[in-house]
């Protein structure tokens, strides 16, 4: 298996309410638990800002190898911040407004039809939201439901705002159910294409993956998180349609983790994003793989994302099973197994044990990043140089990584 000293990674995070910072030092705690797990060395680099984007330098070397990668992040995070930072009723109106736009243009029927465990996860938030309404509601109309006189509304409204302040809202939180609004919100965007702010975010992303891939590497690997996939797709499908030529020459790898493809792709005014993934799955220089989960509810398991966008015809991305419970300790899973979105989130965190996957490993290990489509339990990643008693070979620490790197 060829290694890989080189490599540039454009990397498209979920909705989450982080920056480019927040990302490049959760790569790093997670860089530090694939090294420990792996028996390498890693330096993850200062965050730095060119014109379009933002990037960081990892080094990682073993015993027999040495990769450096250079990660440039497409962080969303002006996006979630401008969703967020609106009042309370703003964000349930925009929410509710998107869910009645999913609904009605095909996303809640194809979620069901596909993957209902995405439909479930689509309605959750709204169903919440109705519950507490109606809780507060009832409570606050309690005078009049008890034959009681009018003035008793002094104390029920009051009761009732109480509740919902101190009890609901810090409840519906634990939930990140106003953060799914946003997530909702964001996904319509993606698929309408009509708030000018969004357009012009993509178009920024664009000059960012142009300036990425002039970059000289043996591999660029693209790498999307959850709602990232559908913000990937569109970026490198722009970028095609404007450069048809742009990765002649290169060896380019398309993963999707707990890909969300299929979120906004569903919808039906979401043609253009059906068009951009076929002419991704089209490029002949793109190697495509998606990274599925049983036990995410938030991935489109088992599904073909070319095929469900209107593109039967064409390759359809090779899909990777893992579990996440073969990537952390039995105590840390057990801890978080409940928590839905924070198993989303170990597509792009660290393990507490070698496994088939391992999101470091893909962005600045010394193997192709295709060959992780292929890797099982039965097949596991083997990194050069794994001979016993060979471990005076790694370097000391980063310091000497960078000497390295330099030489």
């Amino acid at each position: 298996m060829p290694r890989v000293t080189k490599r540039v990674v454009l990397h498209f995070p979920g909705f989450e309410p982080f920056d480019a910072e927040a990302h490049r030092l959760r790569y790093q705690r997670s860089a530090r638990q694939s090294a420990t797990a792996w028996d390498f060395r890693s330096d993850v680099g200062p965050l730095l800002r060119s014109n379009q984007a933002a990037h960081f330098d990892v080094d990682c070397a073993g015993s027999d190898w040495q990769t450096s990668s250079r990660i440039h992040v497409f962080d969303h995070d002006v996006l979630v911040d401008a969703l967020s930072r609106r009042s309370l009723v703003h964000r349930l109106a925009g929410g509710f407004a998107s869910a009645l736009h999913v609904a009605f243009n095909g996303g809640l029927w194809g979620y069901f039809r596909h993957v209902w465990r995405f439909g479930l996860f689509f309605l959750f938030p709204f169903l919440l939201v109705c519950l507490m309404t109606a809780t507060v509601l009832g409570i606050a109309s309690l005078p009049h439901w008890l034959n009681l006189a009018g003035w008793n509304l002094l104390w029920s409204v009051p009761l009732a705002a109480l509740l919902l302040y101190r009890g609901l809202l810090p409840f519906a939180a634990r939930f990140h159910t106003l953060h799914l609004f946003a997530d909702w919100e964001m996904a319509v965007a993606l698929a309408r294409l009509d708030r000018p702010d969004f357009n012009r975010w993509l178009e920024s992303c664009v000059d960012g993956a142009r300036e990425a891939f002039s970059e000289r590497a043996d591999e660029y690997l693209i790498s999307s998180h959850s709602m990232g996939s559908s913000v990937a797709a569109h970026v490198i499908g722009m970028l095609l349609e404007q450069h048809p030529d742009i990765l002649a020459g290169k060896r380019v790898v398309f993963a999707t983790l707990g890909g969300a493809i299929l979120q906004c792709a569903l919808m039906r005014p979401a043609e253009a994003l059906r068009a951009r993934v076929g002419t991704i799955a089209r490029a002949r220089e793109i190697f495509w793989f998606e990274v599925q989960c049983l036990t995410d509810v938030v991935n489109f398991y088992k599904t073909r994302v070319a095929t469900l966008s209107g593109h039967p015809q064409e390759k359809q991305p090779s899909i990777a099973y893992i579990k996440v419970k073969h990537m952390l300790s039995a105590d840390r899973y057990r801890r978080i197994r409940r928590n839905f979105l924070r198993v989303h989130r170990q597509y792009v965190l660290g393990p507490d044990v070698r496994a088939s996957f391992d999101f470091t490993l893909l962005t600045a290990g010394p193997l192709p990043a295709a060959a992780f489509a292929n890797f099982s339990r039965t097949n596991m990643p083997t990194l050069p140089g794994r001979a016993a008693g060979n471990d005076d070979a790694l370097p000391s620490g980063p310091s000497e990584l960078r000497q390295r790197r330099g030489a």
